[in-house]
């Protein structure tokens, strides 16, 4: 955990830092004698918890946490540690994890800190759970190309697939030991492709990027595409941004094919 002090005394960010020396879960500590070195702080560095004083120079711990509340940035949790209990009930309006009076014991000063990074290891669970949906469904992605073929199921593997050709209500998958006709439209398989390296040259057609030997720029505006093998592709005009694609693998000539 990563935490910032914010206080003008001193005396208070000294204590406050001894706090923070005797615990294992703070990684590194930090200190600002005012909000604005404190905005300054948190736009280079992150931090998940702050201990923020109330009354300083030009504007407010209360009003640090307006502002940071108003940024685009993940909130930290924040802890007031004051010595004007009036303002209470305004700190926890700004959901603060605790309110705690100065002078504080070491206890109290812990038992504050142990909320707020109970709080922020929940928030994170939280976060990752959210994420999980999405992690299955990229682990779960279907590793072969399932066809039916004289009544038997043949499992291809899409990398040994150097193009998808759509031929009527099929397309045509073409390795070099040979090709076969799968049920579906070119438009399906180049969404269910894509994360395999299949970019779309033409309307009808699908090539496996990894399989790409050299691009050729022709004078009507389109392109040669050829394969490792030597079979040729056109890339038409409609397409040609999806060489981009290609070249984000490439070391140089990356703005090749920009308009």
């Amino acid at each position: 955990m990563r935490v910032l002090i914010v206080d003008d005394e001193p005396l208070a960010r000294s204590a406050l830092a001894n706090v923070l020396a005797a615990r294992s879960d703070i990684e590194v500590f930090d200190s600002a004698d005012n909000a604005a070195e404190a905005l300054d702080k948190l736009q280079k560095q992150k931090y998940d918890v702050l201990l923020l004083d109330i009354h300083m120079p030009e504007f407010s711990g209360i009003e640090l946490a307006d502002c940071l509340k108003k940024s685009t940035q993940v909130m930290p949790a924040f802890i007031f540690v004051t010595a004007h209990h009036e303002h209470a009930i305004a700190a926890f309006e700004k959901h603060a994890v605790d309110y705690v009076l100065k002078p504080f014991s070491n206890d109290r000063m812990h038992e504050a800190l142990d909320i707020a990074i109970g709080r922020t290891l929940s928030e994170r669970t939280a976060s990752l759970i959210e994420l999980m949906p999405h992690s299955r469904a990229l682990i779960s992605k279907p590793s072969k190309i399932a066809i039916k073929v004289e009544g038997r199921v043949i499992f291809v593997d899409p990398a040994e697939v150097f193009s998808a050709e759509a031929e009527g209500n099929y397309v045509l998958l073409s390795r070099s030991s040979g090709s076969y006709l799968l049920r579906a439209t070119i438009s399906t398989l180049a969404e269910n492709l894509r994360p395999y390296g299949f970019i779309r040259i033409h309307r009808s057609v699908l090539i496996n990027s990894s399989w790409v030997q050299d691009i050729q720029a022709c004078t009507s505006g389109e392109y040669r595409l050829r394969i490792k093998g030597g079979k040729e592709y056109s890339v038409s005009r409609t397409y040609k941004r999806n060489l981009r694609t290609l070249a984000r693998l490439w070391i140089g000539n990356d703005k090749l094919f920009d308009d």
